[in-house]
């Protein structure tokens, strides 16, 4: 049982069009559940039980190839909703990139819930309406652009999902990645090298700073999206 009252993403989940009755409700069917970093909460093709919203850290959403090889298609933040609601099978792993806690449903439960609830259901249909959009411009983002673009496109939606997290006393532009340059390569398709040599390039350039090895700094933000394309 989880207190959906005081969650700390309570007004920017699927649940905060719930009224405080409703709320009440969903609380006595969720749990909260801490993720270790590495830890699979659900597998690629298997049945899904679950259903859970994001509450802190980061995880990863991976498809694998026949050959062994995987692919990160997506990444998940807090107040992001992970599952198959009204669905059997998971369609990708999703696996803690960093130390995570979600709000977890038996996803029967959830579905039996959402069912009788029209505006819960809006805001699904919503979320999922946003993720095919993430997903087509994930797309593009691996499929057309150079790695100089790669690099950039993500770390200008890296400063859009992680605002609020910034480091140097909140100065603007900036933010703490939770995970590190081989991730971020993996993320993008790239090698570390080239993910380290573009970001020293865009230092160089005067388009960020990088104070540490996870600390990022847009100094100039339009040239960031001009190279981003």
């Amino acid at each position: 049982m989880t207190d959906c009252a005081t969650c700390i993403v309570r007004n920017r989940a699927i649940c905060a069009s719930l009224n405080p009755e409703e709320l009440a409700i969903l609380g006595q069917l969720g749990r909260r559940q801490r993720v270790k970093a590495g830890h699979t909460l659900l597998w690629e093709g298997d049945d899904a039980p679950v259903v859970a919203n994001v509450l802190e850290g980061v995880l990863k959403l991976v498809v694998g190839a026949s050959d062994g090889r995987e692919q990160i298609v997506g990444i998940v933040f807090p107040s992001d909703f992970i599952g198959r609601p009204f669905g059997k099978e998971s369609p990708y792993s999703v696996t803690a990139m960093t130390d995570a806690e979600v709000c977890i449903f038996n996803r029967n439960s959830f579905d039996e819930f959402a069912s009788s609830h029209p505006d819960l259901q809006q805001k699904l249909l919503r979320r999922t309406l946003d993720e095919l959009d993430r997903a087509r411009h994930w797309m593009m983002l691996l499929g057309r652009k150079s790695a100089a673009e790669k690099v950039a496109s993500f770390l200008l939606e890296m400063s859009e999902r992680l605002s609020g997290q910034g480091c140097d006393g909140g100065v603007r532009g900036a933010f703490e990645l939770p995970f590190g340059r081989q991730q971020i390569a993996d993320i993008l398709g790239l090698t570390i090298e080239t993910t380290s040599r573009q970001l020293t390039k865009m230092r160089a350039d005067g388009v960020l700073d990088l104070p540490s090895r996870r600390e990022i700094v847009i100094t100039d933000r339009a040239a960031m999206e001009t190279i981003a394309g």
